[in-house]
């Protein structure tokens, strides 16, 4: 397979999760300011938003204001063409790289990511509000299933899988990471009826609710991490995204174990094979998950060295 062509369904799949993602953050976000006993401050409800996707600079930058409102966050990350990981930019590029391999998706695929984006454009002339982000997520959930169901497997499906759940892994340590640093208001407030919310609303942005209500009894920090990290039958969860890249890989023929993106998988399977929930506490969850990005930033690295930088002169094409 021609390295470009690798390259664009690695990006197909990461963008579209990015969308995704990005969307349902914001859903939850718009029902957790009407529905939460607690009014926060707006700054302090947007802000880990930003932190989450890594683009609290850019947005100063284009907002010209160093204020978080929620209408400026909401347009910034859906609407803005000049933040790359917006919902309008990460479906564009999706829609760019879908085109560029058409030979190598199905006829269904091309049709249903295509409709996704000439209709969200037609959305996007309006002020979004929570059914969009609701409708988008039904739209890519949409995609993969028909992807699944008609997608060959083979090296192509094994890059847009590597693509589709280093995303994912990466959103689900970005998530984590902020509730556990920035989303409560104060310390003594661990334990209160707010904490509770937050823990709950953070399993709601990785539909994760009702699957660890089926597993645990009662809502603890404890674990709910364990759950989003360690739990491998959780598809958001880090094991689940670890596991799943490491059959793509296979799929693509990383057959060597002395290969960069094999050793650099490894180290996060590592990771995940040396703590329990508690040991994620007690050692330090914010190092853990920063480790964790760290690896999975390598990953990248590695995979672009070996299958994508050939046609790039070492430099990505789209991210």
């Amino acid at each position: 397979m021609l390295s470009r062509i690798a390259d664009s369904l690695y990006w197909m799949s990461r963008s579209l999760e990015r969308a995704e993602c990005t969307a349902r953050l914001v859903e939850i976000n718009l029902i957790h300011a009407v529905e939460a006993e607690s009014a926060m401050p707006e700054e302090r409800e947007w802000r880990p938003l930003l932190s989450i996707c890594a683009n609290e600079s850019l947005y100063a930058d284009l907002s010209g204001a160093p204020s978080v409102l929620g209408a400026r966050v909401i347009h910034f990350l859906t609407r803005e063409r000049r933040n790359p990981s917006s919902i309008r930019e990460a479906l564009r590029l999706a829609r760019e790289n879908a085109r560029i391999v058409r030979d190598r998706i199905s006829r269904e695929m091309w049709e249903a990511l295509n409709d996704l984006w000439l209709d969200s454009e037609e959305r996007l002339e309006r002020t979004p509000d929570a059914r969009y982000y609701r409708w988008l997520r039904g739209e890519v959930d949409r995609f993969h299933g028909i992807t699944s169901s008609t997608m060959m497997r083979g090296e192509a499906f094994g890059f847009y899988l590597l693509g589709f759940f280093l995303e994912r892994a990466d959103m689900t340590c970005r998530i984590l990471d902020v509730k556990y640093h920035l989303l409560l208001p104060d310390a003594s407030l661990v334990g209160s009826p707010l904490d509770f919310y937050q823990w709950a609303a953070l399993l709601r942005s990785l539909s994760g609710f009702e699957p660890y209500r089926r597993r645990h009894p009662q809502l603890r920090p404890i674990d709910v991490a364990a759950f989003v990290v360690l739990d491998g039958d959780f598809p958001r969860s880090l094991r689940f995204a670890v596991d799943r890249m490491e059959q793509a890989l296979a799929r693509v023929g990383s057959a060597h174990a002395e290969w960069p993106s094999l050793q650099a998988l490894g180290a996060l399977r590592e990771r995940l094979d040396k703590y329990d929930g508690q040991a994620l506490f007690e050692l330090g969850q914010h190092e853990f998950l920063e480790s964790f990005l760290r690896g999975i930033a390598g990953l990248h690295e590695a995979l672009q060295q070996e299958y994508f930088a050939t046609h790039l002169g070492g430099e990505p094409c789209a991210t």
